[in-house]
């Protein structure tokens, strides 16, 4: 094989291999840092899992604070529990819980300062579907935050109950008792100075 053959194989091999880096990339989910803030449990078998991530690029832009404003992307994981003994008949494992009503309030154990944000249904590669908002933290990364959820059932003219969930010992006249949790001293300074979520395109051109 001549030199020059040599090189056009060698460059097309190179071209070969960064396409399939970066097919694997753009085909795997990303892993982000989070901090978990708690997990609690209820009934009827609902599992709230919430959380501090990374700043992340959410749309609409027009609905959601810009990644470059944002300290804290706040979330609350609601799924139904894998165990079927803690469930309502017909209920699915680990299913999203949908139309939570969840607020959350990030409260500087300083200065009192204080960020309400109402979280909203959100959707990714690592949790899927969840509910979440990007954050300004009232106070600088190296402060201490209560944060407060408040967790509300669904709006009536939101979920409609059949008559079998009325009358079920895990049913009732709402999918669930109003619920407020609340954590205190919370540090978020690592995950405000961790670097933002890569997307899978960003992340194959750092692999070059």
């Amino acid at each position: 094989m001549s030199k020059n053959n040599r090189n056009r194989y060698g460059r097309r091999s190179a071209v070969a291999i960064f396409a399939i880096g970066m097919l694997y990339v753009l085909t795997i989910p990303l892993a982000a840092q989070e901090l978990v803030l708690g997990e609690e449990k209820f009934e009827p078998g609902i599992v709230l899992i919430f959380e501090g991530a990374v700043r992340d690029h959410v749309l609409p832009t027009a609905q959601h604070l810009a990644e470059d404003q944002t300290d804290v992307h706040i979330e609350g994981r609601a799924n139904w529990s894998a165990d079927e003994a803690d469930l309502p008949p017909g209920t699915p494992t680990n299913g999203f819980v949908a139309y939570i009503v969840m607020h959350a309030q990030v409260t500087n154990e300083t200065t009192g300062e204080t960020t309400f944000a109402t979280l909203t249904p959100h959707i990714n590669l690592i949790d899927n579907m969840h509910y979440a908002r990007n954050i300004t933290l009232p106070g600088t990364a190296s402060d201490l935050y209560k944060v407060r959820f408040f967790v509300n059932p669904p709006d009536p003219f939101d979920l409609a109950l059949h008559r079998d969930w009325l009358h079920d010992p895990k049913g009732g006249d709402r999918l669930f008792m109003p619920k407020i949790f609340t954590y205190e001293n919370v540090s978020f300074v690592d995950i405000v100075n961790a670097p933002p979520r890569p997307s899978a395109l960003e992340a194959a051109g750092n692999a070059q």
